[in-house]
């Protein structure tokens, strides 16, 4: 068999013998099912995808520098299997590094990366900041066993911590902010913030949802980002909202008003468009995010009573910690009136069983 080389594209099959093709300088994919390896559309798509690439202007990073360090890792097996979100984060941190993708990788050292931290901190803010310092580890370990890289500087920066006052990064929603949100909303963006609403599931996770995993009343699947197992049955409210949803012959079950599934940066900008204009009507409060319908069904779950390892069940999560995580602004008030009961009946019977002190010892 003859194996074709395409240059520019990195083509191999992965660990289940399925083709794969990306553009090994933007990490662009090719859909193979759609335009099969070989054929006249595989090729066209390969160099449209090229020209697009040279007409930016963008040339090639040097070997032996950051730059060079950067493109291996986004033509590397690991970051093409990263969920689309996590993909998204990292080329934005890399955007950031752009002016400094010369540096030559023999004069970065670990005081280095912690002043590279230090200003992305300073202008992105302390999360993002966090997360190019994450970036960066992950350039240099998997720069390591090709020979590029002689250590990792980016293991002895140190994160930056929470500032106190930092704002509650996906903060739940109130139940008046979701019902207006909603009466608000187009019909398909309107059908995809209640799937969301209504099973814990990422904005990442919902439109990629197909149809095929809509069985039996029962959402089955795993999630993207960290292959966690759901299955979450379609209640009341979901079913009603997805029947109201208009009709679509995508294969996903969202789909935009064009009929086609939703890019997240499609329905992350008609969000962000409905958010802005409820926040200047002042109908929502500032901060409403797509994924802060995640920890509101945690939160609500919470309230109701129920412990973390079920509200893990439903998210998705492995481990309670990210559980805790998401509802813990729940109003525990609720939940813990029971609790300070049980406690005051307890203490009525230790009162009642408890024998008085000898007179020649006082209390």
């Amino acid at each position: 068999m003859t194996r074709v080389r395409v240059r520019g594209f990195k083509i191999f099959a992965d660990r289940h013998g399925k083709l794969r093709c990306y553009h090994r300088n933007t990490g662009l994919k090719i859909d193979l099912e759609k335009m099969p390896f070989g054929s006249a559309e595989f090729f066209a798509e390969c160099e449209k995808i090229a020209a697009t690439y040279q007409a930016s202007g963008e040339r090639a990073a040097r070997p032996g520098t950051l730059g060079g360090l950067i493109e291996h890792y986004f033509a590397h097996d690991h970051f093409q299997h990263l969920a689309d979100a996590t993909k998204r984060d990292y080329r934005s941190c890399a955007d950031f590094l752009r002016p400094i993708r010369d540096t030559p990788v023999h004069v970065i050292d670990t005081p280095l990366i912690s002043g590279i931290h230090d200003k992305a901190a300073k202008k992105l803010g302390w999360r993002r900041g966090n997360y190019v310092l994450t970036f960066l580890s992950q350039v240099f370990k998997f720069a390591q066993p090709s020979g590029l890289a002689e250590k990792n500087p980016a293991q002895g920066a140190i994160p930056k911590r929470r500032p106190r006052d930092a704002a509650y990064a996906n903060r739940p929603w109130t139940f008046e902010e979701e019902k207006a949100v909603l009466a608000a909303a187009s019909p398909p963006l309107r059908a995809a913030l209640s799937l969301m609403a209504n099973t814990g599931l990422d904005p990442s996770d919902a439109i990629r949802l197909r149809r095929d995993a809509l069985a039996d009343g029962v959402i089955k699947g795993f999630r993207g980002k960290t292959r966690g197992e759901i299955a979450v049955p379609v209640g009341k409210r979901l079913s009603a909202a997805l029947g109201a949803a208009p009709a679509h012959d995508a294969i996903t079950v969202l789909a935009s008003s064009k009929g086609r599934p939703w890019t997240y940066d499609g329905l992350s900008t008609g969000f962000q468009r409905l958010k802005v204009k409820l926040e200047k009507a002042g109908t929502v409060a500032p901060g409403l995010t797509m994924k802060g319908l995640r920890h509101t069904v945690a939160t609500t779950l919470r309230e109701a009573g129920l412990d973390e390892r079920t509200i893990a069940d439903l998210l998705g999560q492995k481990t309670t910690s990210m559980a805790g995580h998401y509802s813990r602004s729940a109003d525990l008030a609720i939940k813990n009136k029971l609790t300070v009961q049980m406690l005051d009946e307890a203490n009525e019977r230790r009162t009642e069983v408890v024998k008085p002190f000898p007179k020649s010892v006082k209390p």
